[in-house]
């Protein structure tokens, strides 16, 4: 009989693929550390944005999160980040062997743009949307658009990089365009608000 923590766990880690050969490579380097219980932990850090990185750590007993989601394969034990999950669908961690030894490759498709729909996370919709929408446009000037946070009230904390720090049209740029843009395509948000000091006119765009 499966319990539903088991039938939670398989429908979170359906999306991510460890195959056979990594899983054996990866069963060789964890015999090695000589650890009893040791396993392998997969985070994103930055998940959802282009400074996105996918990561593979050894996990000795207790350094896992409470909240990771815990991955038991035929050969080894892999725990996953929770936060990272949704970023994680449909990655593929391979092992191809050659002449100088082989390479453990991870591909993450994912990591740098979740897939979003109206029941993802807020903070996810609105990195999407940042992401896909806004940034290219403000990249012709050297500039981007980060979350910072999302405040309990729902307002997205953005903070303003690049060319659009220090640009004397960046008050009506927050509030013409990328205010309108995600109050228009997250009708959640209560609104938006800019913590870039623009006083720092150092990589300033000048036409």
């Amino acid at each position: 009989m499966t319990t539903t923590s088991e039938a939670d766990t398989k429908i979170d880690t359906q999306g991510i693929d460890i195959t056979d050969s990594a899983q054996e490579y990866l069963a060789e380097l964890l015999e090695k550390q000589n650890v009893e219980g040791i396993a392998v932990r997969i985070f994103i850090t930055q998940p959802g944005t282009p400074y996105a990185e996918t990561c593979l750590a050894y996990c000795r007993p207790g350094e896992e999160e409470p909240t990771d989601v815990t991955l038991e394969l035929e050969k080894i034990n892999v725990f996953l980040d929770k936060n990272s999950l949704a970023f994680l669908e449909e990655a593929v961690v391979d092992f191809n062997a050659d002449r100088m030894g082989g390479q453990l490759t991870i591909k993450a498709p994912n990591a740098k743009m979740p897939k979003v729909n109206a029941d993802s996370p807020l903070e996810d919709r609105i990195n999407y949307v940042l992401y896909s929408e806004i940034n290219p446009g403000l990249a012709a000037h050297g500039g981007e658009i980060k979350l910072v946070e999302l405040t309990e009230q729902q307002y997205a904390v953005l903070a303003f990089g690049g060319g659009c720090q220090g640009c004397a049209a960046v008050d009506l740029t927050l509030k013409d365009g990328v205010e309108k843009t995600l109050m228009e395509r997250i009708p959640e948000l209560a609104g938006i608000r800019d913590v870039t000091d623009h006083t720092d006119t150092t990589n300033a765009y000048y036409r």
